[in-house]
């Protein structure tokens, strides 16, 4: 072989070795560039996921987030945002207010010893009442029974009035309603047992999808901020206009559960009578005091 040859191979096999470094650095450059956009994207990925999740933890939820829900209101519903349960004859000139909270001891009480006397009025047509509905024992016992069981309540009153009242009723019966500690009824399963008392209820699905769903959560966060309306902030409370009514006392007296309901009884009656004169049958029902009449605003200018 020449030394020209050999020369030239050697510059050759240089050549090669120099292409195959620059190579290698440039992979390597790329790799490197790879791995940091990599890195850039990866952080920006976690960022983001800790941004969504943040975001996610300060979105509200539960009853709070009800408060933000699209308003659905059930019919037979009046007023600015559906708050006022009117029920009984439109012809009837005067309007019974009654305050409650469905878990709430007293309230029960009151129903079970003196909710037909109520109901027979309206029946009879001597007053409308006007219900709202509190859920204050959820804040002070802890729970959210009384918010369900009146989103409970907004779907039975979709169906119609005469349902409200029978599922009211029954909640507040001694077969269903809890102790106040118990929040039962902040299972949808326990609100649709009881229901299975009220005809209307029973087997309809429109109202088992409705209580399952929350459709009425709104309107039940709705009525809820009606707290304090007229002063009011104790249950049960009935209000004739801006008059508070007052029942006699029980006394404090050993006594069966069939006496206390009769004394009860006859104390509401009282109350009532001598607000708005006696019933019919005895003078012929007439009527005494202000009420809210049909189309009358309210003195109060509470909702």
């Amino acid at each position: 072989m020449s030394n020209r040859n050999s020369q030239a191979n050697k510059q050759a096999a240089r050549e090669r070795i120099r292409a195959e470094r620059e190579r290698q650095k440039k992979q390597e450059r790329l790799r490197r560039q790879l791995v940091v956009a990599g890195a850039v994207v990866g952080i920006l990925a976690v960022a983001g996921g800790i941004g969504f999740a943040v975001m996610k933890a300060n979105e509200p939820t539960g009853w709070e987030a009800a408060k933000e829900a699209k308003p659905v209101a059930p019919k037979h519903t009046e007023g600015k945002d559906h708050t006022e349960i009117l029920i009984g004859d439109p012809k009837a000139k005067e309007t019974l207010e009654v305050f409650e909270d469905v878990r709430c001891p007293a309230c029960a009480s009151f129903e079970q010893s003196s909710g037909r006397a109520l109901l027979k009025d309206i029946e009879d047509g001597r007053y409308r009442v006007r219900f709202t509905m509190y859920t204050f024992i959820d804040d002070n016992a802890g729970g959210e029974g009384s918010k369900n069981a009146l989103s409970a309540l907004g779907a039975a009153l979709d169906v119609g009035p005469e349902a409200f009242l029978k599922y009211k009723t029954a909640l507040y019966s001694t077969k269903y309603h809890p102790d106040e500690r118990e929040d039962l009824y902040a299972k949808d399963s326990e609100l649709l047992k009881v229901a299975g008392e009220v005809p209307e209820l029973k087997n309809n699905k429109a109202f088992r999808t409705a209580v399952e769903k929350g459709t009425y959560d709104r309107w039940a966060m709705d009525m809820t901020a009606l707290f304090g309306r007229k002063g009011v902030r104790g249950t049960p409370t009935f209000m004739h206009g801006d008059k508070k009514l007052v029942m006699d006392q029980i006394p404090q007296r050993q006594m069966t559960q069939a006496q206390y309901n009769q004394l009860a009884m006859a104390n509401f009656r009282k109350m009532i009578d001598k607000e708005f004169g006696p019933a019919k049958g005895t003078d012929g029902g007439k009527g005494g005091g202000k009420g809210i009449r049909e189309g009358e605003k309210d003195p109060s200018g509470a909702r």
